[in-house]
């Protein structure tokens, strides 16, 4: 596994002595890449659109192999108002490396030295990563002694690598390190995604950024000259994309002598089959039915029910589940928490709402996520009593029945689920109060609410919903999906093609 060390300071004559130390104990180690914070792209990128610049710096990162890469914070841009610090410590959360704070001590008192130190590790944290050590010159290491970071004293010697290892990696979960990974794990064994609206401009868009990145082969159902003069129009490359027609003869006949098939007991005819898959939402649902396509994405211009009405008719439910449903990946701050059911069920019974759980736990273990699932309720415990609450034990008792092995709690209160200090008080024994990752809503009512009070109030990114327990992965995005959303929608629907 690689390790990543990024080494910031104020001054840049400071800078250049830790990272020139580093890297020659680190070539003598192993192979070692050595980078600038604005690899894959540059100041002015980075000063006047940073999220994306941002996007591209944290992926040249992630690409670069070896044993240690080593990353030379930015100092000095000739942009004046950009923010180096920020840039470097957004750029460290993100990759999880290690920070190295190397400090100008010339003239100052080791008070204003510590100082120092505690300001720019609380600058750190505001930002999600973490200073693991601070290299000084040795006469300020021997008087300075912050607690909680290696003080490495210049120069730098085998000691302080020692010293390095022995610091855990950090473990923080950005949005933008999480989207990182979900693209990676697309591109490592890509998959076939449908989107059945290019003629909606942001499904288009996205289209040529999928391919662009390399996330999955993109099928598009349409007219193919309209597609593609559409695309030309908005200086978009989507030549690899394979463009298909609900008109094209042999596929339309084919899915619908299947269509017919699999709803001979509704008394559907191939005539009526042959109607109905001419319709984008069944065609692109029969392209993954059939094995033509690993999965699709749709709803950017349709409803909700247009998109998976048809995938419970023809795709329908996994081995063992008995019903479909849905999670949001909640990207928090610094973690990813799984929120299900916020839009498909609305009022689940017990044996539904065990489903959920068990459901809800399998997804987010599949994006990385060790499970602990909070059954969420008024009551915590025997707190609160009704028949909300009996609902909510019954269910929990069911999961548990199905899956023993699940780490679940319920009924438990939201505070009690990720507050230590209340789930101390209110379950004290238990391993899942104060560490929850995947909520369980009792109702779509208390689920969609919660999310999008999370989302809003918090400024969490909300990716889903995930929809789960079908066959093939089949997934909804909302009609006021921004491109990003599409493209991270097709990444994570490939993820799950892969299953």
């Amino acid at each position: 596994m690689t390790s990543r060390i990024l080494v910031i300071s104020t001054e840049a004559s400071a800078a250049a002595l830790v990272n020139d130390d580093l890297a020659a104990l680190l070539a003598a180690r192993g192979p070692l890449a050595r980078v600038d914070a604005l690899v894959g792209t540059d100041a002015r990128a980075a000063a006047t659109r940073t999220e994306s610049a941002l996007v591209d710096a944290v992926a040249a990162v992630r690409a670069l192999e070896g044993e240690t890469v080593l990353v030379d914070g930015v100092v000095d841009t000739p942009v004046r108002s950009f923010d180096s610090l920020g840039w470097n410590l957004d750029l460290a959360a993100s990759t999880n490396a290690k920070v190295v704070l190397a400090v100008e001590t010339e003239g100052l008192p080791a008070e204003l030295v510590a100082a120092e130190i505690a300001s720019a590790r609380a600058r750190a944290a505001a930002h999600h990563a973490q200073i693991v050590a601070v290299a000084l010159p040795a006469p300020a290491a021997a008087e300075v002694n912050p607690e909680g970071v290696i003080v490495l004293p210049l120069p730098l010697g085998e000691d302080a690598l020692a010293a390095l290892d022995t610091a855990p990696a950090p473990d923080a979960v950005t949005p933008l390190a999480f989207q990182a990974d979900l693209i990676d794990r697309a591109r490592a064994d890509r998959k076939r995604i449908v989107l059945p609206e290019p003629e909606d401009d942001r499904v288009l868009t996205a289209a040529a950024e999928v391919l662009r990145r390399g996330i999955a082969d993109v099928i598009l159902v349409g007219d193919e000259t309209a597609v593609r003069a559409r695309a030309d129009e908005l200086g978009l490359d989507v030549s690899a994309a394979r463009v298909v027609s609900v008109e094209d003869p042999e596929l339309s006949e084919k899915y619908a002598v299947e269509f017919a098939r699999l709803r001979a007991k509704k008394g559907v005819t191939v005539e009526q089959a042959r109607e109905k898959v001419k319709d984008v939402s069944y065609f692109g649902t029969m392209m993954v039915h059939m094995g033509d396509a690993d999965g699709m994405v749709s709803g950017a211009a349709h409803t909700t029910a247009h998109t998976i009405v048809p995938s419970f008719q023809i795709i329908k439910t996994a081995p063992g589940v008995s019903i479909v449903s849905s999670v949001f990946l909640m990207l928090m701050a610094d973690r990813v928490w799984a929120f299900g059911d916020c839009a498909v069920n609305p009022n689940p019974t017990p044996e539904q709402l065990a489903d959920i759980a068990i459901s809800s736990a399998a997804t987010a273990r599949r994006f990385g996520i060790d499970p602990k699932v909070a059954m969420l309720s008024y009551s915590t415990g025997t707190s609160g009593s009704g028949p909300d609450v009996d609902a909510v034990v019954e269910a929990t008792r069911i999961a548990r029945e199905k899956d023993p092995e699940l780490a679940i709690e319920g009924p438990i209160q939201f505070d009690a689920s990720v507050d230590r200090a209340v789930a101390s008080k209110k379950l004290p024994d238990s391993p899942v109060a104060g560490h929850a990752n995947v909520f369980v809503f009792p109702s779509l009512n208390a689920g969609n609410i919660g999310y999008k009070a999370v989302q809003r109030s918090s400024g969490a990114v909300a990716v889903g919903p995930v929809l789960q327990g079908l066959n093939k992965p089949v997934n909804d995005l909302s009609r006021g999906a921004l491109v990003q959303d599409i493209v991270n929608t097709v990444a994570l629907t490939a993820v799950q093609a892969q299953g």
